[in-house]
């Protein structure tokens, strides 16, 4: 059980990074402040790839940090099964 609380958190905490990176964006901030730093530098990694399968559009919202937050979701509820089925 302990194995499947360490997943949980690991992904809860990834997925409060992405959130923290989206609140961000909407208040001005300085990118080089060492947290804003962290942030990006642990975020980007995931993000991008998202980023770069997803059209285009004219519109200036960034959906990616949403995706990203749903597959690590899912990603997290597929391991946990395995977990827990013993595979």
């Amino acid at each position: 059980m302990t194995l499947i609380m360490l997943v949980r958190s690991a992904f809860d905490v990834y997925s409060w990074i992405i959130i923290a990176r989206i609140l961000m964006s909407w208040v001005p901030h300085n990118p080089n402040h060492p947290v804003m730093r962290f942030i990006y530098e642990v975020t980007e990694p995931l993000l991008a790839p998202i980023r770069n399968l997803m059209p285009r559009t004219s519109m200036p919202i960034d959906f990616s940090p949403i995706i990203a937050v749903l597959l690590l979701n899912l990603v997290q509820r597929l391991i946990i099964g395995l977990l827990i089925s013993g595979i």
